[in-house]
């Protein structure tokens, strides 16, 4: 099974109590990928938060992704962390954690994209698809064109990210892109399961 395929992005906004449930919801509507994101640099609450998360995926079989922090991850025994551009370089994020565990890298720029066979990187999140309030500072919106590009360069995973909802699912898919990763389209949904399902129907 493709573990990329859709992929939650949690939003650091949301309590612990909120979270939790939005995440049991998506895994029951089938949500394959937790990323756990905490943008505001306590490092003990970010714990705190992946630990929730972490109870909640026990035994689903869905990964359990870290953003950011790769003390995080290994404090909690997470699955992967995900890297941004101006985090820990990747290839000291791998010696840290080790051969066995995911480790996802962020692409904003051609450049980047071209530097990536280089790294020990399990997958790319292709960062922005599309523009999105979620981030403000993006350096580039790939648009499907962009999406279509970097798939030719690149062998490993895809997850695209950014300004992705029910409109323009199909669309993306078509690409062939190995992953989708959401935030509002699950995270800010009235019934998070219904939603997550819904995703997946548009998917196919």
């Amino acid at each position: 099974m493709n573990p990329y395929r859709l992929y939650l992005v949690t939003d650091d906004q949301q309590d612990i109590e909120t979270l939790c449930h939005v995440v049991a919801q998506a895994v029951e509507g089938g949500v394959t990928m937790v990323q756990v994101r905490e943008k505001h640099g306590d490092v003990r609450a970010f714990i705190e938060r992946a630990n929730a998360v972490k109870a909640v995926l026990k035994g689903t079989g869905v990964p359990l992704i870290i953003n950011d922090r790769v003390d995080v991850a290994l404090a909690v025994d997470a699955d992967g962390v995900h890297l941004g551009q101006s985090d820990m370089p990747a290839k000291m994020a791998r010696q840290l954690i080790g051969p066995n565990k995911l480790l996802g890298l962020s692409i904003e720029t051609k450049k980047q994209l071209a530097e990536v066979e280089q790294l020990p990187v399990d997958y790319i999140g292709l960062s922005a698809i599309f523009a999105t309030p979620t981030k403000t500072n993006t350096k580039t919106h790939w648009g499907i064109e962009g999406l279509t590009y970097a798939l030719g360069q690149t062998p490993l995973p895809i997850v695209a990210i950014g300004g992705i909802d029910e409109s323009n699912i199909p669309t993306l898919c078509a690409t062939g892109v190995h992953g989708i990763a959401l935030v509002r389209a699950i995270c800010h949904a009235d019934n998070p399961r219904y939603a997550t399902e819904q995703l997946l129907e548009k998917m196919y």
